[in-house]
């Protein structure tokens, strides 16, 4: 029964239809061609073996797809089809329809549709219709729509989604200035809708309702320093049903001030000043606790952080870049601990001569723990820093005959914990180089690479060691280059000392055909052998085999085109010269 059903879903036809009319100006709609039909038609189709078994995979995939696209004076409206036997997952056909039309300074948008606000008010698209106005100085928008939609599963279903309520929401925006001085408001008024949740549902997930309100803006009062501001304050209503605070307020007529009411505050500022020889950004941010915005996805909260960017260059060849920041948060107080966190990093770059570059970084985090609502208990107290340290130089240079790229690459890493009770169990060290060196045979239009990296990270009374070294080789065929060959030839070995050693050896082609622009033949094989290499063990063989096979195919087309006439205009200009 089981087999059958695994069956069933391997089979499972997947359709999906999607309508999306792109933007498209209308003073320049007379000049666009009447009518564009282009497209195309594709097949993927791999073949897996796995010696060690394919579980739940299909060794077989196949995919066919066929795309098209519709344009009308210049409207784009683009269709596809999709087909797969490899797809466990049940998708219902859907419809997406968005178009965004554009009159000088004016754009309307129709669908789901998306306009720019404050980061603090809404960063999600929306469902609806939408106005916006943008000149040189004066600025706004204006839109309603659906914020996401309903999820209203059976409530007897084991398997049901976790249910939402469809969310609206209105909001408008407004501004004025240019980008050394200027100002934007933004409101946002978004609330779910009561009647679009199964009413089983409606005991366990209480409706919200949200209204926000952002102010951003810029002030550059010299050419060495600008000021930047942006802040928002949320009103959130986290049950819709629950009891209305009575006041008399022209507030009341947009939003409704409840006992499970809360009001809360976001933003940020920021000084940028640009000094002789030097940059630098001094930036502040605070986000209280519970503030929530119904028209961003996800947005951390109760925390504050300040930091310090600064850059400059010495001798006007070497760059060099620092930062740091420090965060904490429990602003409420109401947490058993607090928690604070540093980053920091330096950067230091150059390049000595045509040929030679060179780059040196380190990064850095310190997390440690205060007290809150409790004491801090000095044998669990968190006190954690990592750090890393990075080199890479590189060299390249050219003759008539051969290009060669050298690179090195050095990493050291440290994962440790601070605590003075700390036995080391979580420490880890890892230290990482490679080094990779490609030429290009000029004459043959042929590419080789050869590539090598180690890595070891030490931990708790455990070393793990991996190595891994490749060679790959490349070239483009006939007299457009229109056949292309690659091969590359892999080695890696694993070691956890004194538990285990595995090594794996694998080649895998590639071949690309492109027959008069428009049709593409690839194919690609890959070969692995792996296991494990233990001396002491039974098995001491590469007795496991995995096998990849894919051929694949892509036509494009043209369906059919009525041109304009200054289209057709500047076909004959063009032939003519």
């Amino acid at each position: 029964m089981q087999k059958q059903s695994i069956k069933a879903a391997l089979l499972t036809f997947t359709l999906t239809i999607s309508c999306v009319v792109h933007a498209q100006n209308i003073s320049e709609i007379a000049q666009s061609d009447p009518l564009v039909i282009t497209g195309a038609v594709g097949t993927q189709n791999t073949y897996r073996y796995s010696s060690m078994g394919d579980g739940y995979r299909s060794p077989m995939s196949n995919v066919i797809y066929a795309n098209l696209n519709v344009s009308i004076y210049g409207i784009s409206m683009p269709f596809s089809l999709f087909y797969s036997n490899d797809n466990l997952d049940f998708n219902y056909p859907h419809l997406t329809f968005n178009i965004s039309p554009t009159y000088k300074n004016w754009t309307g948008h129709l669908g789901q549709s998306s306009m720019g606000f404050s980061n603090y008010v809404m960063n999600m698209s929306f469902n609806g219709i939408g106005l916006e106005y943008n000149d040189k100085q004066w600025r706004g928008g204006i839109f309603y729509g659906r914020l996401r939609s309903a999820i209203n599963d059976d409530p007897t279903n084991p398997y049901a989604r976790t249910p939402q309520y469809k969310r609206m929401g209105w909001g408008f925006k407004v501004g004025y200035g240019s980008n050394r001085n200027h100002v934007d408001l933004y409101m946002l008024r978004a609330y779910d809708i009561l009647g679009s949740l199964h009413e089983q549902w409606r005991g366990i997930i209480a409706p919200q309702e949200n209204l926000v309100v952002g102010l951003q803006g810029c002030v550059t009062p010299t050419n060495w320093l600008s000021l930047t501001a942006n802040v928002a304050t949320s009103v959130f209503n986290t049950d819709k049903n629950a009891e209305k605070v009575h006041t008399t307020t022209s507030f009341d007529k947009i939003f409704d001030t409840r006992y499970s009411s809360l009001m809360r505050f976001a933003g940020d500022v920021n000084a940028n000043l640009s000094l002789p020889g030097i940059s630098t950004t001094i930036s502040y941010r605070m986000i209280q606790p519970d503030y929530t915005s119904l028209g961003t996805y996800y947005m951390t909260n109760n925390y504050h952080s300040l930091g310090i960017t600064a850059s400059t260059q010495l001798f006007r060849k070497v760059a060099l870049s620092a930062t740091f920041s420090g965060q904490e948060d429990n602003l409420s107080n109401k947490q058993m601990y607090t928690t604070c966190g540093y980053v920091y990093a330096a950067n230091a770059s150059t390049r000595l001569g045509n040929h030679f570059n060179l780059a040196l970084s380190y990064n850095g985090y310190l997390q440690t723990q205060r007290k809150g609502t409790c004491h801090v208990n000095d044998t669990t107290k968190v006190h954690r820093r990592m750090s890393s340290v990075s080199f890479t130089p590189s060299y390249m240079f050219e003759t008539p005959m051969l290009g060669h790229n050298i690179s090195l690459s050095a990493n050291y890493t440290e994962n440790k914990d601070l605590n003075k009770f700390a036995t080391g169990e979580s420490d880890v060290k890892t230290t990482a180089l490679g080094c990779s060196y490609s030429m290009d045979v000029k004459p043959w239009d042929t590419d080789f690479m050869v590539m090598f990296s180690h890595q070891r990270s030490k931990g708790y009374r455990t070393v793990y060691t991996s190595d891994i070294a490749s060679l790959t080789a490349s070239r483009s065929f006939l007299e457009n280059k229109n056949l292309n060959l690659s091969a590359t030839v892999s080695m890696c070995f694993n070691e956890v000392e004194r538990q285990s050693k595995n090594l794996s050896i694998g080649t895998d082609l590639s071949a690309s055909y492109t027959l008069n622009k428009v049709h593409v033949f690839s194919a690609s094989a890959g070969f692995n052998k792996y296991g494990d290499v233990n001396v002491s063990k039974t098995h001491s063989q590469l007795d496991g085999t995995d096998i990849t096979v894919s051929l694949n195919y892509a036509y494009t087309f043209s369906l059919l085109s009525i041109k304009s006439k200054a289209h057709k205009a500047a076909e004959k200009e063009a032939m003519k010269q």
